[in-house]
């Protein structure tokens, strides 16, 4: 095979290009990228090269060879990149885990627009503002816009009226274009046209406007609205002082570190903006086969800057690579300003580099070798890889069970403070549901759950997990629509590809490594509201089926088993008794019969 790739690699134009090694099924195994694609390919196949284990392999595996020619490199390389992320060939260095910055989305081709946090950027006619560093600013920004512009973020179909409004109207977080006569398209305009303004970066023209306003109102005598004007003056001089967002002026830089055992390997990228560190993110990988570390971080540069808006003036690296200058030139492109990769030598970039090393260290270790991480950072983790706007102290998890629809049951589980807490566990049956129905159960038990906490007026939890794929996240978060329950936090868990669910992002889902602290808590919660759901459906199908036996034996009614079930709680119980321990529960007749029934089934 490997003679027809190398005759192959003989016609080849000496162009740039984008050449792809194939599996014997079609898959893509392994994308590069050339500046001429005959000169590239053909060294694959050049006798006089040095050994090289992980491309003998790669040669081993590939079955055939395609090949994309572009006009340039610069091209080449971010093809390389799209088709990399695209196809996901196992011979590439590839970022399983990367997470983006997160964007604020504002939804213009909404009758009602709203705002989002997001980290998908999709051309869908929303705006996309961002990224924002650290994360958690897009969701105080966010949470502004909620509190002094009205403007929702919400799962509540705008698309109609509906006859009351949600909580968050109430609390005065939202206009309320749910229900037709609380707003009007004009004010509600007016505060869209407001939070772009406020997203752009266009504060002063927006603070005129207010003032303006304000002006006006007062002099009509609208007081109220005079005030809400006033507090949306607060809120710019407020965010004026907490946004450092990517495009700061001033001193911004990122900086690259990492520490390799074998083929694990983790990497830590800090991000300094107007000098000061103001997030880190990590990238591990165990199953690294790449001996160049330069090939490493020429690919962990560019999927992690070629798709990104912002790309800071200069990138800190711990060794230089073939592509660096290509990849300059094409960063300062896309910035409109010079960007610089480089390796530092000395003075206070150098510092930081061994900072960021001897973090990315510590990140080694609590990855490969299994140390416990403190609840605070795994808690934060889990908040960014779910977008929540703030970690959780109160998980509450929802299981189903039942053999072939019978005794259909459900559980729900609860962990907070960093701990299960059995004291709120809750059991249901299901009683609307007369055969196996998955969806229409989680639907009920969820709606249980919540109307009876709405009903004693009690706090929501900071996150809902269902055991489940998107049909039973749907099914929760139809029973919370119904109870006009929006924006509630609501995660599944799929069975076997371990695969998460966001509601209200469902065509993004998380895929966690198994070596994810987060993937591992959300895993301990889902199991113990399967075996909470579990140990309920056996003893109420036991309980049945003991129920049942004793009802067959003359009389013995329903009564007198459910007594005996009470006290002895098994068939193998109530058949190591003797029938004088037996008269103390049911008559001497009546024991002398079930003792008779008992030793028959033996």
């Amino acid at each position: 095979m490997n003679g027809l790739l190398r005759e192959k690699s003989e016609d080849l134009p000496a162009l740039p290009g984008v050449y792809l090694f194939k599996d014997e099924a079609g898959r893509p195994i392994y994308v590069g990228k050339a500046k001429s694609l005959r000169h590239r390919v053909r060294s694959y196949f050049q006798e006089s090269r040095p050994s090289d284990e992980k491309r003998d392999r790669l040669l081993e595996a590939a079955a055939d060879l395609e090949t994309i020619l572009v006009d340039n490199e610069k091209e080449a390389l971010a093809l390389e990149n799209n088709l990399i992320k695209q196809f996901q060939p196992r011979y590439n260095v590839l970022l399983r885990d990367d997470k983006t910055y997160p964007y604020i989305k504002l939804t213009m081709h909404e009758r009602f627009p709203r705002v989002y946090v997001t980290r998908r950027l999709k051309k869908d006619g929303s705006r996309y503002y961002g990224p924002y560093f650290p994360a958690s600013l897009a969701y105080r920004i966010v949470d502004l816009i909620h509190r002094r512009f009205f403007v929702p973020s919400c799962q509540v179909d705008l698309t109609r009226y509906h006859p009351r409004p949600c909580l968050q109207y109430y609390i005065k977080r939202c206009l309320g274009p749910c229900v037709e006569t609380l707003t009007t398209p004009e004010s509600y305009a007016e505060a869209v046209h407001d939070v772009r303004m406020l997203l752009e970066g266009r504060e002063s023209d927006l603070v005129r406007e207010l003032r303006e306003r304000m002006r006006r109102a007062s002099e009509e005598q609208r007081y109220e609205e005079a005030a809400r004007y006033r507090d949306q003056l607060a809120t710019m001089e407020q965010l004026h002082e907490r946004q450092k967002m990517a495009a700061s002026s001033g001193e911004d830089f990122d900086i690259f570190g990492f520490h390799r055992e074998g083929v694990q390997m983790a990497v830590n990228l800090f991000h300094l903006r107007n000098g000061r560190t103001v997030d880190r993110r990590e990238f591990f990988w165990e199953d690294l086969d790449e001996p160049d570390l330069g090939n490493v971080f020429a690919a962990l540069i560019k999927q992690v800057y070629l798709d990104q808006q912002y790309v800071p003036s200069e990138i800190y690296v711990p060794v230089g690579f073939e592509d660096q200058a290509i990849l300059e030139e094409l960063f300062s492109e896309k910035r409109g300003k010079p960007v610089h990769i480089l390796i530092p030598e000395a003075g206070r970039r150098r510092a930081l580099l061994e900072l960021v090393a001897r973090n990315a260290r510590h990140s080694f270790e609590r990855r490969f070798r299994v140390l416990k991480p403190k609840t605070s950072e795994m808690l934060d983790e889990l908040a960014d890889t779910l977008d929540l706007a703030k970690p959780p102290r109160r998980i509450e998890a929802f299981d189903v069970s039942h053999i072939q629809g019978t005794d259909i049951v459900a559980s729900m589980v609860v962990w907070e403070g960093g701990q299960m807490k059995k004291s709120d566990y809750r059991k249901f049956i299901i009683k609307t549901v007369p055969q196996n129905d998955d969806f229409a159960s989680m639907r009920e038990v969820v709606g249980r759950r919540y109307r009876r906490l709405c009903e004693e007026n009690k706090p929501l939890p900071d996150l809902i997990l269902i055991d489940g794929g998107i049909g039973q996240l749907h099914a929760a978060a139809n029973a919370l629509a119904e109870l006009e329950i929006i924006n509630q936090p609501l995660v599944s868990i799929a069975k076997r590809e371990e695969i998460l669910y966001v509601h209200g992002r469902e065509d993004e889902p998380v895929v966690l490594d198994h070596h994810s602290p987060v993937l591992h808590l959300i895993q301990r919660i889902r199991d113990e509201a399967h075996r909470f759901a579990v140990t309920f459906h056996r003893k109420r199908r036991s309980s049945r089926e003991f129920t049942s036996a004793l009802r067959e034996i003359p009389g013995v009614g329903e009564r007198t088993a459910r007594k005996l079930l009470e006290h002895f709680g098994s068939l193998s119980k109530l058949r190591s008794v003797g029938e004088a321990e037996l008269s103390q529960i049911v008559t001497p007749t009546q024991a002398a019969r079930i003792k008779e029934y008992v030793g028959r089934l033996e």
